[in-house]
């Protein structure tokens, strides 16, 4: 019988641990270039895929904490705790608590006598929080070293000029219904996404970690060039997928970059000086002029048409069909929705069905979504629901503050990077709703891990 010794024994456990160690990481690497295919984890199938990959990474990793003796996470507990509390009070919303709804619309919907219009969806939903707020603690955890920060920074870049050049080539060659992908059609979608506003929000969140990466963090001019072959494609794609909402939250990200550029309390040891800070502004400033007059000639007739057209959507014509799903048609019944449920909402989840009982139309098209990611938590969790969002947006703020002001150089670039690709989703989701995808909320987390980590020396 072979007997080993403590030493031999934890030199063993240690190699083991590492190799879980990076299994993890790479995993986290892979959920987001796998979740980015099937048409973005649209489908209820790879949705349900996606929580229990997500829930299998979470068991290595805690093998990989027993065998390391490591438990702690990281990052932000504020965060992490509005999440799970999100989860929990969605959880309550599919409670039984009475023999009937008291709206007898939403009553007369199915047998269910909850908070939720539709408590399967609801739960649903809470699983899918879930794995992301998994993720988010997974990250913090194995992604706090510089090298690990590059790869996944790359990785979602990666990910993102892969579906802008899958989009471009769609628009280019494709004529009959599916390419690569089965549910891919001309003239419909962008990318490997149905909805091409979707694919506008994966677009603008690389296309702010690119941009902040190259502005900040002082890179060789090899590498800018290198910076710049990789957004040419991204911003390409987003122009042309003619994501009005997505070029908004373009435009907003490079606004919020010359503010933050401007704020930054710069000095000579950490970030240059006050000339480089001067000539940093003018090639924003240039920046800024080369994308406002490339978009309009990348986009052309189509773009601007597109852009004309939106006067239909808050000012739609009386006279004809009141089909009833232009924005303003569709804000106006959420907001008769909430003013119905003010204080818990109708479920997470539960919009799509709770909503036909205020739908003012002719009945020809429903809406799914509220197109306003902010009023449909508002209709969905109510107060209370929109409350544990502030504090969540609340804890991303007052964490990433303190990065962006970090002495750490590479520290200060990622978390201005990580904040440009937040601003163009918290701009974009006044007027749609791309973070109901999965990929997107997984890059989404990945940005506010990235705004909010530690990044070990």
């Amino acid at each position: 019988m072979v007997q080993f010794s403590v030493a031999e024994e934890s030199a063993a456990r240690s190699r083991i641990a590492a190799v879980l160690n990076h299994a993890v990481f790479g995993s986290l690497i892979l959920l987001i270039v796998g979740s980015a295919i099937p048409y973005g984890t649209a489908e209820p199938f790879w949705k349900a895929a996606f929580v229990s990959a997500t829930f299998a990474i979470c068991i290595v990793a805690i093998l990989e904490g027993m065998l390391s003796g490591e438990v702690s996470i990281g990052g932000s507990t504020g965060i992490l705790l509005s999440m799970l509390t999100m989860c929990g009070f969605a959880l309550l919303q599919t409670v039984t608590i009475r023999a009937g709804n008291p709206d007898p619309a939403v009553s007369a919907l199915g047998p269910w006598n909850a908070i939720s219009a539709d408590p399967y969806q609801t739960r649903f939903v809470v699983l899918q929080l879930l794995a992301l707020t998994t993720c988010l603690a997974l990250l913090y955890r194995y992604c706090r070293t510089e090298l690990r920060i590059n790869v996944l920074i790359h990785a979602i870049i990666a990910v993102a000029v892969a579906s802008a050049l899958f989009g471009i080539l769609r628009q280019t060659v494709q004529h009959q219904p599916g390419f690569v992908l089965p549910r891919t059609m001309p003239g419909s979608g962008y990318g490997q996404f149905i909805n091409k506003n979707h694919f506008g929000y994966l677009m603008e969140m690389a296309l702010g970690l690119g941009l902040g990466m190259g502005v900040v963090n002082g890179l060789k001019r090899e590498r800018v060039i290198v910076y710049l072959a990789l957004l040419l494609p991204i911003w390409t794609g987003l122009v042309l997928s003619l994501s009005r909402g997505g070029i908004l939250a373009m435009v907003a990200q490079v606004v919020v970059a010359s503010i933050l550029l401007t704020s930054q309390p710069l000095d000579s040891k950490r970030v240059g000086t006050q000339k480089s800070r001067l000539v940093r502004m003018a090639l924003l400033v240039i920046l800024v002029v080369i994308i406002l007059a490339g978009t309009v000639w990348v986009g052309g007739d189509r773009l601007v048409s597109s852009f004309g057209a939106a006067s239909t959507e808050f000012n739609p014509d009386p006279d004809r069909l009141r089909v009833g799903v232009t924005r303003n048609e569709i804000w106006r019944a959420s907001w008769k929705m909430f003013a119905a449920h003010p204080m818990l909402g109708v479920g997470l989840g539960g919009y799509w069905i709770a909503i036909t009982a205020y739908h003012d139309a002719s009945g020809t098209m429903t809406p799914q979504q509220a197109h306003n990611d902010y009023l449909e938590l508002l209709t969905s969790g109510g107060l209370v629901g929109f409350t544990i969002g502030i504090w969540f947006a609340v804890s991303l703020f007052r964490r990433a503050r303190k990065n962006l002001f970090a002495r750490d150089r590479f520290q200060q670039a990622v978390c201005f990077a990580a904040l440009l690709g937040i601003t163009g989703v918290a701009v974009h989701s006044l007027v749609d709703f791309g973070l109901h995808l999965l990929v997107n909320a997984l890059v989404f987390i990945a940005l506010v891990m990235l705004a909010t980590t530690k990044i070990k020396a």
